[in-house]
């Protein structure tokens, strides 16, 4: 079992930045891909950026540009930072681990508020 803590949300005005943190209760370098989804009020959860083991990483197109994925395989931490926030970022954001042949694993959730 893996499990997922996520933490860095809060309230930000529009333009604004935040950092997202995901730590992992396992060796991170075990895990097959990485990443953050997110989910609206409403809608349905959606990719915002992801990384696999072989260090390849992927955005969503509102993420291009304005947030990076990072990893620390010391810290066994997985950050998102978003910069240039906007109000259609509103959402909670849930921190995912990917493990061939284990399945999905994924956090609590944090929320994150943009205010225009």
């Amino acid at each position: 079992q893996v499990q997922l803590v996520e933490s860095g949300g809060g309230l930000v005005q529009a333009g604004g930045s935040l950092r997202l943190s995901c730590a992992a209760s396992t060796s991170i370098s075990s895990i097959n891909a990485m990443g953050w989804y997110r989910q609206a009020p409403g809608k349905q959860r959606e990719l915002v950026a992801t990384f696999t083991s072989g260090g390849v990483t992927n955005y969503a197109d509102f993420a291009k540009g304005r947030f990076t994925i990072s990893r620390d395989n010391v810290k066994n931490t997985v950050d998102l930072e978003m910069n240039s926030l906007k109000p259609e970022d509103t959402a909670v954001y849930y921190c995912n681990a990917y493990i061939f042949r284990r399945g999905n694993y994924w956090g609590q959730g944090t929320q994150v508020t943009v205010s225009s």
